[in-house]
């Protein structure tokens, strides 16, 4: 090799160093966190840590004044998915409940007391179930089952709880066929928490401002607030107009509707951040013309702009235009717990420059080998942040006032809370 050819080769292969480096700078592999320990939460920051089993959705929050809110505590036989199963975290020698509420208890600023619980609704990968548990044991007045939330009060004290359709049940209709499973579990552990452990109960209302509420410090942050923007059918616009979707279903007196529609949600305000959630909202029916409505198309006309934004039903075909043209998210979360989630069709919209300008970034709990493999060679796969390939859980960090945010991978294979990557945006 001549000095010209050495010459030529060496620049070829400082610019492929340059493109792996740029790479890795841009998923926040560089980041001088990475590899250390998480630094854990700051007074005054807004924090949604989105917690990676593999089985099931959960994700705690803790607002500006160290008011926390566990929202969803999920476990299920995801693993019996068999070949569709993702890894499951740190491992399968646990059930979820138990390893989310040790996560809780490293990063919430009152150890194990957690202000505010919610189920966003009846699912068992959202709640547990009396059909997939870690124990059965004696409760109360009678057996009781150790699942999900259940299962996590074991080592955590709840204040008070949110619910969709608590005291009666019935709201839109009753809960006869509905999840069955999990509706008498959240009902029997309900049931046993408001006698013995001093539990509040409280129907969760759709276009609330102040309900779900800092309960330390509430004047020190007068730019954090909640919006409660869809539940039990129904939808809340900014004014405070209630939209019932159900109405005319209700007319023929039905004995079931599909749970994800009724799924509770919320806009999450800091200053200039806005952060939406809407558990599994996602449903759809025919009217009489014989079109198709879709649920989320009508949210999409009542949650507006935010900067992060969780995909609904974990982007299990969810998530349409008219929704993504209205949040135009920068960042968007995806809880995972099957390969089936985050589907190409929804990837596709998501990377769809044409529905809203500017750069985005999907941050799924993991997405896995199989996955990559499968969708190798499409252009939306840009778009999927790296550090989700082995798995982890996600940190959404709100410094005080809103004017920036982070998104946080930390490893999910321990309890290490080590961080893989960071990643800062402007509000």
């Amino acid at each position: 090799m001549d000095r010209r050819d050495f010459l030529k080769s060496s620049a070829l292969a400082t610019a492929a160093l340059m493109l792996d480096w740029e790479k890795a700078f841009a998923s926040g592999a560089f980041a001088p966190e990475a590899g250390k320990p998480w630094k854990g939460w700051k007074e005054g920051h807004f924090q949604a840590h989105f917690i990676y089993t593999g089985v099931g959705e959960s994700i705690f929050m803790i607002f500006p004044d160290g008011t926390s809110m566990l929202l969803d505590c999920g476990d299920h036989n995801a693993i019996g998915r068999g070949k569709l199963a993702v890894p499951v975290l740190p491992s399968p020698d646990k059930h979820s409940g138990e390893w989310i509420a040790r996560y809780v208890k490293r990063v919430n600023p009152r150890g194990n007391k957690v202000d505010y619980m919610m189920l966003s609704h009846y699912h068992n990968d959202h709640g547990g179930s009396d059909s997939f548990y870690a124990d059965k044991v004696t409760r109360g007045s009678g057996w009781y089952t150790l699942s999900g939330f259940s299962q996590a009060a074991e080592w955590l004290d709840f204040g008070k709880a949110f619910d969709r359709c608590w005291p009666e049940y019935d709201d839109p209709i009753p809960l006869i066929q509905c999840s069955a499973d999990n509706v008498n579990h959240m009902k029997g552990f309900y049931e046993f928490m408001t006698r013995h452990r001093g539990l509040e109960v409280e129907k969760f209302r759709v276009g609330a401002v102040d309900q779900i509420a800092m309960l330390h410090s509430q004047g020190k942050y007068p730019g954090f607030s909640i919006r409660n923007i869809c539940g039990n059918g129904r939808i809340a616009a900014e004014d405070g107009t209630i939209i019932d979707l159900y109405a005319d279903r209700k007319k023929g007196n039905p004995i079931y509707f599909n749970e994800n529609g009724m799924s509770l949600g919320m806009i999450i305000s800091y200053g200039p951040f806005k952060f939406y959630t809407a558990g599994d909202f996602s449903d759809s029916w025919k009217l009489p013309d014989g079109t198709t409505f879709e649920i989320e198309e009508a949210l999409a006309d009542v949650c507006g702009k935010v900067n992060v934004a969780k995909i609904n039903h974990h982007g299990h075909y969810s998530m349409p235009a008219k929704l993504l043209s209205a949040l135009q998210a920068r960042v968007y979360v995806s809880c995972v717990w099957d390969q089936l989630h985050n589907v190409a069709p929804v990837m596709e919209r998501i990377a769809d420059r044409s529905l809203y300008p500017g750069d985005r970034i999907v941050c799924p709990g993991v997405f896995p080998k199989e996955r990559r493999e499968e969708d190798a060679g499409k252009a939306w796969l840009d778009v999927i942040n790296k550090s989700s390939f082995g798995g982890g859980h996600i940190v959404l960090d709100v410094p005080k006032g809103g004017k920036d945010y982070s998104i946080t991978y930390l490893t999910a294979d321990d309890e290490s809370m080590k961080v893989l990557s960071v990643m800062d945006f402007k509000s």
